[in-house]
């Protein structure tokens, strides 16, 4: 994958009033007109933080586009969906896209990370201890339903016999990413995820995954985290050049970078109900003036990655927008 950015539109801030459902096919083809990017991505969440439903706006912007690909990241409520529902669902979007659908699955948040979270758990029957089993058997169906005919599964959540998927997905095969941020994990007493945690996420990626998505780390993280990857994946029979790599991050250029930070984080409290450090903001977000932004987006480029995710953390996203497409992305466009 040529190194590429990525533009996210912030389904989540329909419900939060800052943006309406029309605007985000609007900049979904404003995104695709410009040429900067080349994946559309959007967020999923059921019950923890409600938004537009990932796969039915994606659908609306396969309607409206023609040439980006059309992503979500994460997919928070992939262990919620049944895989073979789902795979019909995801099949259907990489046709009607013609071949554009691009999924990264997640875990979704932990019980203890809020009330709503747990409930969105218990509503849809899942125990947070069984979410690791449920992602992987749920990707291993996937890859049988979108290559096989006749497809058998028996496994610990799922079973059945001879099932066609119709109709087949364009693409052969379906990129399936993970995406995690391990390091980032922290438990009750505010501790680091213990290292047997960190290498099993690192290592669920190398077996499974086409590619890993990752937020809140700083290139040297990224770079450090990404070299385990790979030779994990050596370990694994696989060939770490087929692997991708990509960032969910957060942009707001403002010369002013206190300020663009300070937005940052008000909007980041809202989208997501909670009350984040100015840290937490700060590893999550590139923000400042242009220069800056372009700065530090190109360390993380020359740190290896292959594609940034970049949401503006702003209440006016039409206009920060704007200034990415004018201030920012004309310095990558070589």
């Amino acid at each position: 994958m040529k190194r590429s950015f990525g533009f996210t539109l912030a389904n989540r801030a329909v419900i939060i009033g800052v943006i309406k459902a029309a605007d985000l096919l609007r900049m979904a083809e404003q995104a695709e007109e410009s040429g900067a990017f080349e994946a559309v991505w959007v967020g999923d969440s059921l019950l923890a933080k409600p938004r537009l439903e990932s796969v039915t706006l994606l659908s609306a912007l396969a309607a409206v586009t023609n040439k980006v690909k059309l992503a979500v990241g994460c997919m928070a409520t992939f262990v919620h969906r049944h895989p073979v529902l789902f795979a019909q669902q995801w099949s259907s979007l990489d046709v009607i896209s013609n071949g554009r659908a691009w999924l990264a699955v997640c875990l979704g948040g932990p019980n203890e990370q809020s009330p709503a979270q747990a409930l969105e758990h218990a509503v849809m029957g899942i125990k947070a201890n069984e979410r690791v089993r449920r992602m992987e058997e749920g990707i291993v169906i996937l890859r049988k339903l979108f290559s096989q005919e006749n497809a058998s599964h028996q496994g610990e959540f799922y079973q059945f016999e001879k099932v066609t998927l119709q109709p087949r997905p364009v693409q052969q095969p379906v990129p399936i990413w993970i995406a995690s941020n391990p390091t980032g994990l922290t438990w009750k007493d505010g501790a680091s995820a213990p290292t047997p945690t960190v290498e099993r996420s690192l290592r669920r990626v190398a077996r499974y995954a086409d590619g890993w998505m990752t937020n809140k780390v700083g290139p040297d993280q990224f770079r450090d985290q990404w070299s385990r990857i790979r030779v994990m994946a050596k370990e694994e029979g696989r060939d770490p050049s087929t692997i991708g790599s990509s960032l969910y991050h957060n942009l707001n250029i403002n010369e002013d970078r206190d300020a663009a930070l300070k937005e940052s984080k008000a909007f980041l409290d809202k989208y997501y109900t909670f009350n984040f450090s100015p840290a937490f903001v700060e590893g999550f977000t590139t923000a400042g003036s242009s220069k800056r932004c372009i700065e530090e987006l190109k360390a993380y480029f020359d740190a290896g990655l292959d594609h940034i995710a970049l949401r503006m953390a702003s209440w006016d996203q039409q206009g920060q927008l704007k200034r990415f497409l004018t201030e920012v992305a004309p310095a990558f466009a070589a």
